[in-house]
């Protein structure tokens, strides 16, 4: 049974005459264990479509269903059981400790009045070890780096204990040794701890060596691929064709399209 599958998905905002239809024909299924990256230009869509899948806000039209389940018949506590998103804004919660923001992770499980025991607390201790911060927890969030804070928020997110994390655009604001450390983060997260992962990003080298899945949108429409299938077909070398950019087979990067 898939984690995350999308069936005649359409996305965008508004209602009747005023509807904008931002991505349309949206259709695939994430197995537990995989790692799938979103791709396509800015304004393409793919944050809309995350917000989406992770039931922030609705779909225009067709179905999702997390772990069987379609998405929106689901109570907000199951639901948060199921799925962690972890979203470009920057955390305003510099005054908390490390351990209490990733506290935070476990209200699926607090009740109504949010009492942290001591099973919270060990669940907390072991999503800082994932991440490599438990030497972090007594500090200030504001006390760390953005390489860090970025940790501290998949520690957040790990906490919840889901099958399923989305992410959007992880790596953005920072450097590229943060950036590369991150998604080897992330993969790792998925072969050892068997999570479902999907994030959009804007580091497709570095991406494509660790993706098991991409979800590619252009001009409004999707495309679901392995790596190795979009590279080989041409779609890779299409997604930024409008901005002179193409794929490198043989080396794996972006140059410029030579006139």
């Amino acid at each position: 049974m898939p984690v995350l599958e999308a069936s005649n998905l359409s996305v965008g905002y508004g209602k009747d005459i005023s509807t904008t239809r931002v991505v349309e024909g949206i259709n695939f299924a994430l197995n537990q264990g995989e790692f799938a990256l979103m791709l396509g230009c800015n304004g393409a869509g793919k944050s809309t479509l995350l917000r989406t899948l992770s039931s922030v806000q609705c779909p225009l039209s067709g179905e999702i269903k997390i772990c069987g389940e379609n998405i929106f018949e689901v109570s907000p506590r199951e639901l948060a059981q199921r799925v962690a998103a972890v979203f470009t804004d920057k955390t305003m919660a510099g005054g908390l400790l490390v351990e209490e923001v990733v506290a935070l992770g476990r209200y699926p499980y607090t009740g109504f009045f949010g009492k942290i025991t001591k099973e919270d607390r060990e669940v907390v201790q072991s999503s800082l070890s994932l991440v490599g911060m438990t030497d972090k927890s007594k500090k200030y969030l504001s006390q760390l780096s953005d390489g860090e804070r970025q940790k501290i928020m998949i520690a957040k997110a790990l906490a919840q204990q889901t099958p399923l994390i989305i992410l959007d655009e992880p790596t953005a604001f920072l450097d590229l040794p943060s950036r590369i450390e991150i998604l080897y983060l992330l993969k790792r997260l998925t072969q050892e701890e068997n999570k479902t992962i999907l994030l959009s990003t804007h580091d497709v080298e570095q991406s494509l060596s660790v993706a098991d899945k991409l979800l590619l949108i252009k001009n409004g429409a999707f495309k679901f691929k392995t790596a190795v299938d979009a590279v080989e077909s041409g779609d890779i070398d299409g997604l930024f064709e409008e901005r002179g950019i193409m794929f490198d087979k043989n080396t794996g990067r972006f140059i410029p399209k030579i006139k």
